[in-house]
């Protein structure tokens, strides 16, 4: 099953693409090739230019205050294992200290280092990064590889408390939600959400056997998905078939 994830708003938004960032960039740190390193660091570059919105770090740190709090009023209830709850809090806790004790937003101790902001001004320009534009940038790509992990490793530290605190809070949402079997007519398919219920991000398992793509849109009121097929001239096209898919709605 292909796993389609959908945000209802800009902050879950905000952290997916954060989390897409930082399993490319740990991926990448852990390979050999100067390449793989040289994307690696434009992968921090642009965790950097994700994570200078002011309000960042504010908004993770209040998510992680709210799911404990939560966590917390499930204490006495007999239908909850007090062990596993002591851990997620435990979670919970470390990753808003490690985060409240970072300086600024995602990345800024990194400003100071005015030869990584260096090659940060020339990574946007087409071959900006090529020997004769950055002669110490391409003698650092010759140096061995265990010398260019160690230095990529230093420099995204600075990024990990942020990296884990997205990653727990998103696992948390994820559980949040059950899926359940569900099927697009005609290759359509709508519900209206329940007022109830606030919810913050949709997920759609779907069997890439059925050689369809879902375009998902939805607010807090409806979610609508057209599942799509891509056609001989290389674009999308409405499918007409009834097929089935997984759906979970997270909150």
């Amino acid at each position: 099953m292909i796993l389609y994830e959908y945000p209802f708003n800009e902050r879950i938004r905000t952290y997916l693409r954060l989390e897409h960032l930082f399993v490319r960039l740990f991926e990448l740190v852990a390979r050999e090739h100067p390449i793989d390193h040289h994307y690696a660091l434009t992968t921090i570059f642009e965790v950097m230019d994700v994570g200078a919105r002011a309000d960042l770090k504010s908004d993770v740190l209040k998510d992680l205050d709210k799911q404990k709090h939560i966590l917390d009023g499930y204490r006495g209830n007999p239908a909850i294992a007090e062990g596993v709850l002591d851990e997620v809090i435990g979670q919970l806790d470390a990753c808003f200290q490690a985060l409240s004790g970072l300086p600024g937003r995602a990345g800024q101790s990194l400003t100071d280092n005015d030869w990584l902001m260096s090659i940060r001004s020339r990574v946007g320009i087409p071959g900006g990064t090529c020997e004769f534009d950055l002669p110490a940038y391409y003698a650092w790509q010759h140096q061995p590889s265990s010398q260019r992990k160690e230095d990529l490793a230093r420099w995204a530290s600075t990024l990990t408390p942020l990296a884990e605190s997205i990653a727990l809070l998103l696992k948390m949402l994820r559980d949040s939600g059950s899926p359940q079997k569900m099927m697009a007519v005609n290759g359509q398919f709508q519900q209206n959400l329940p007022q109830t219920r606030t919810f913050q991000l949709l997920r759609l398992a779907l069997d890439p056997a059925t050689g369809l793509v879902p375009e998902i849109s939805g607010n807090r009121l409806m979610v609508s998905i057209r599942l799509m097929r891509q056609g001989e001239d290389d674009r999308l096209h409405i499918s007409n078939e009834e097929t089935g898919f997984e759906l979970a709605l997270c909150s």
